[in-house]
C-alpha cells in the first residue's frame, strides 16, 4: 500500500463536510465519539495509488474530499476502471482482509479512516452504523445495475451526459444556484479516463462533450471546468428524469 507524505490535522465530526451522508450519518453524539477514537486522516495526492488489490486491508475509510478510481488488472496486464470513489463513499469491506480492487487517487484527495478490527467491533455493538452501512451497500449495487444499463443501452451522448451528472452530484466542490438549477465543478476525470470507463474512444468523448458544449447543454473552460446552466436539461440528456433516476 502506498503511504500518504502528510498526516492531516483531525477534523471534529460535528465539523465533517460528509457527515449526513457518510457511514456515520446515524450516529448520536455517544456513537460519534466512540468514532472519534478509532479514526484518523490520511491525504494522498493526485495519481497516488492508495491501495493495490491485494493489499492487507488494516482499515476502512470514507473519502472525505477528491475523487479515486477502483481499477481491476486481468492476468494479461490489462487495466479496467471499475468504479469511481465520490465523496461520502466507503472504502473497504469489514471481514475482509484483502483490497479486491486498485484504488487510485484522481485528484487530492482526504480519507477519514478507521482502524479496521475496531471499526468491525463497534459496527456490531452499533447497529446505527450496520445499517447504514448496509443501505449504502445496496445504494452501490443499484448504482452498479444501471451502470450496466448505460454502459449497454445508452448511446455514446447519453453516456457523457449521465457520467457529467454523477460528479455534478456528488462532488463535494458543487456550487449550486438554486434558482438557476446551475451546477460548477471541475471534472476530475481526463478525455482518455473517461474513454475507458464509459468503453468509448477518446475521439467519440471528445466529440460528444463538444457537441453538448455546441448546445448549450454544458459550459467548459478549457478541459475540465464545467458549469451546467440547468441540470435538468443535463439528466434529460442522460435519459435520466430530474429527480436524478439512479443518481445517489
Amino acid at each position: 500500500m502506498a503511504h500518504d507524505d502528510v498526516q492531516p490535522a483531525s477534523l471534529a465530526c460535528g465539523d465533517c463536510p460528509i457527515q449526513h451522508r457518510a457511514v456515520c450519518a446515524r450516529c448520536d453524539a455517544e456513537e460519534l465519539e466512540q468514532l472519534e477514537k478509532i479514526k484518523y486522516y490520511r491525504s494522498f495526492e493526485a495519481g497516488q495509488t492508495i491501495i493495490w488489490a491485494g493489499d492487507q486491508m488494516d482499515f476502512v475509510a470514507s473519502v472525505v474530499s477528491g475523487i479515486a478510481t477502483l481499477t481491476q488488472t486481468l492476468e494479461d496486464g490489462r487495466t479496467q476502471m471499475v468504479g469511481l470513489l465520490l465523496p461520502s463513499d466507503f472504502v473497504g469491506r469489514p471481514g475482509r482482509t484483502r483490497a479486491a480492487y486498485n484504488v487510485t487517487a484522481t485528484t487530492d484527495i482526504l480519507m477519514c479512516c478507521f482502524r479496521r478490527k475496531p471499526f468491525e467491533e463497534m459496527m456490531e455493538r452499533t447497529p446505527h452504523i450496520a445499517q447504514r452501512l448496509l443501505q449504502m451497500t445496496l445504494d452501490e449495487l443499484d448504482a452498479a445495475r444501471e451502470w450496466m444499463l448505460l454502459l449497454g443501452r445508452k448511446t455514446a451522448r447519453e453516456k457523457i451526459a449521465s457520467l457529467l451528472s454523477i460528479v455534478a452530484r456528488r462532488d463535494a466542490s458543487i456550487n449550486m444556484s438554486p434558482s438557476a438549477r446551475q451546477m460548477v465543478f471541475d471534472l476530475p476525470l481526463t478525455r482518455e479516463a473517461m474513454a475507458d470507463y464509459l468503453g468509448l474512444t477518446l475521439e467519440t468523448v471528445s466529440r460528444q462533450m463538444s457537441a453538448l458544449k455546441r448546445d448549450g447543454v454544458i459550459e467548459l473552460q478549457g478541459k475540465r471546468h464545467v458549469t451546467v446552466p440547468d441540470m435538468d436539461r443535463l439528466l434529460l440528456e442522460a435519459g435520466d428524469d430530474s429527480d436524478g433516476g439512479f443518481l445517489i
